[in-house]
């Protein structure tokens, strides 16, 4: 099963969210919060994302939803800090982070594929403009 990391700067955002997808898509899917710094404060830690990633991770892909711009940043530089073989089966998701988060995470629960997940994620953007 694909797993899920949201990435926000704040860890309560990251929590709420990461409550909410767990709610629509069920508790045997693996879904990640790795929100704001290891003191609490507002940022990401490229350290924090690789464990959230490592953790998420079973085998079959990772899909990474971020929050603002430098949360992008700090996911590649997480990116840079995994086994390769994870490197290869991770992908940050150009997706609005909730509803991304919340679509992502219930096709990965239905079995989709990596690539179904996040075709399902960025996908969500059009959900906006309805």
């Amino acid at each position: 099963m694909v797993g899920i990391v949201i990435v926000s700067h704040s860890a309560k955002v990251a929590e709420g969210i990461q409550e909410m997808a767990s709610q629509m898509a069920g508790e045997q899917q693996k879904i990640i919060a790795a929100g704001g710094m290891e003191d609490g404060s507002i940022g990401t830690d490229a350290v924090r994302i690789s464990h959230a990633i490592i953790a998420a991770d079973s085998g079959d892909g990772v899909v990474v939803l971020v929050d603002l711009g430098s949360a992008v940043l700090s996911t590649e530089m997480a990116f840079e800090l995994l086994p390769d073989e994870l490197r290869k089966r991770a992908r940050i998701a150009d997706a609005p982070v909730l509803e991304g988060s919340i679509i992502a995470a219930v096709q990965a629960a239905a079995g989709d594929p990596l690539l179904a997940v996040i075709a399902a994620a960025v996908g969500a953007r059009e959900l906006r403009k309805v």
